[in-house]
This record gives structure tokens, C-alpha cells and sequence, in this order.
């Protein structure tokens, strides 16, 4: 091969990257919101004595969500759901914690259930605030009897507005450090880290909480390492809960009893 040939070669070849990791960087937060965009039943349809509520972002959207309350709650749970799916799908939960006595607000992001508008980091951020605000502001909810619920990417949102708004306490469904290290997981020949837009730092905001913070986990996880999870209790010197053989959306992650526990051990006394 003459040395023409071989520039030739090399130049295709790093064109080929150039052109791979550009579509990458445009169409990337298509690989990590992965919602159901389907507009969602009635809720009082598919969970019984819930209403439909609507949030008002701080960017003008306006967001469906669910809101259960049981006649006397012990506490009232935000739930921020995951990358992918959305509130009906929670309706399990929801059920489960309102038998456990308490409240219960099933968030569903931008881009999400019908929902207007694109997921980005910035975006969940204000989504999760308007849901803070609805509680509190709306239905007088008391922080001394708020807790935040977040499962995988919802633990990145929940423990963000943590830092801004304490509540009673927090629980970490299978949290990553930050999305970075989850998504070099997934997609290891990528440069994850170089061209993410979205940042989720959780190992490093979950220091900076300081309400009582438990996590729950997998042992077998293999969409967020265990190990993760368990750097994220370490930094938050978290409760930790794992659930031995149970994956990323295994029954017993999903509304387990040993979730289900979890959360109401937080509830104050």
C-alpha cells in the first residue's frame, strides 16, 4: 500500500469519526430521554382518588401530572421518574406509598406524557421546581412533611432541588455518580464525557444535602453499577438498602416492599 493510499485511508477513516461524533453530539439527548410521549388516561382511571393537576414551569409550560392523597398523610412523596416511560406507568408506586399512608405526586417531565416541550438537564431542573411549588404553595404541604423520591435520572433531579429546597428526607432509587460515568457504561467506544451537554453530577450535589438520605439499590444491576450507587450513599452518608439479585427495573426496584419501607423509615416521627 503506497503511502498516498494509506493518507487516503486514514483521512476516510477519521472522517467516518468526525461525522460519528457529530451526530452524536446533535441528536445525543435522544439516547438519554427516552420518554413515553402518549397522552396519559385520566388519572383517577388508572389510580383510584387521584386527580390530574397541571404545573406551571418558571419557562411558561405548563405540565401534566398526578396527585394522590390518602384521608390523613403521614407525609406527601415527590416521585421523579426515570429516563424513560412516564406517570402511568408509576401508578404501581403511587398505589403501593398510598397504602403505606401517604401522598403522592407522580411528576412527569417536558417531553414526557404529552407533556409540551424537550428534556435537557436546565429544563428538568425547572420541571421538578414547579412541582415543589405545587405542593407547597398550592396544597400547603409543610416541608417538615415533603419527601423526594427519585429513580435513576430522577435521583440526579430530586437531589439537585435538594440543595435549592430541603425537604424531610430523600430517597435514591439506583442513582448514578453523574451521567457521564453512567453513560461510558453504556456506550464505552464513546467519548462520553467530551460530549455530553448534560452534566447530572449527583455523587458530587448529594454532598451538599443535608436531610436524611437513604438509598436504594440493586445487586444486580447492570444499567447503573452498583457501585455507583454505593458512591452516592458514601458521599451522602446515606442509608443504604440493597436489594440482593434485583436489576435496574426489577418488581422489587420498581414498588418493592423493601422500597416501599424505605421511604416510609423517612417519614419524620
Amino acid at each position: 500500500m503506497t503511502g498516498t493510499v494509506i493518507v487516503r485511508v486514514l483521512s476516510a477513516a477519521a472522517l467516518v469519526v468526525v461525522l460519528v461524533l457529530g451526530l452524536v453530539w446533535t441528536f445525543q439527548r435522544r439516547l438519554v430521554y427516552l420518554p413515553d410521549t402518549t397522552p396519559v388516561p385520566a388519572a383517577a382511571s388508572v389510580l383510584p382518588g387521584a386527580e390530574d393537576v397541571r404545573l406551571r414551569t418558571g419557562d411558561g409550560l405548563e405540565l401534566g401530572a398526578w396527585f394522590v392523597r390518602p384521608r390523613e398523610p403521614s407525609a406527601t412523596v415527590l416521585v421523579a421518574g426515570g429516563n424513560g416511560g412516564n406517570r402511568a406507568g408509576r401508578a404501581p408506586l403511587a398505589a403501593k406509598l398510598v397504602e403505606a399512608g401517604l401522598a403522592v405526586l407522580l411528576v412527569d417531565y417536558r417531553g414526557y406524557g404529552g407533556n409540551p416541550g424537550d428534556p435537557s438537564e436546565a429544563g428538568l431542573a425547572l420541571d421538578v421546581r414547579a412541582a415543589h411549588r405545587f405542593l407547597t404553595e398550592e396544597r400547603r404541604v409543610p416541608p417538615e412533611r415533603l419527601l423526594y423520591l427519585g429513580e435513576s435520572l430522577g435521583c440526579a433531579v430530586v437531589t439537585e432541588l435538594a440543595t435549592a429546597h430541603p425537604p424531610a428526607g430523600v430517597l435514591l432509587r439506583s442513582p448514578f455518580t453523574d451521567l457521564a460515568a453512567v453513560g461510558a457504561e453504556v456506550y464505552p467506544y464513546l467519548p462520553v464525557r467530551l460530549l455530553l451537554r448534560d452534566r447530572f453530577p449527583v455523587e458530587e450535589q448529594v454532598a451538599r444535602v443535608r436531610v436524611p438520605t437513604t438509598v436504594v439499590l440493586g445487586g444486580a444491576d447492570s444499567i447503573v453499577p452498583p457501585s455507583q450507587s454505593r458512591a452516592v450513599a458514601a458521599a451522602a452518608a446515606a442509608r443504604v438498602v440493597e436489594i440482593p439479585g434485583a436489576d435496574h427495573n426489577d418488581p422489587a426496584l420498581l414498588d418493592g416492599p423493601e422500597l416501599i419501607d424505605a421511604v416510609r423509615a423517612l417519614v419524620p416521627r
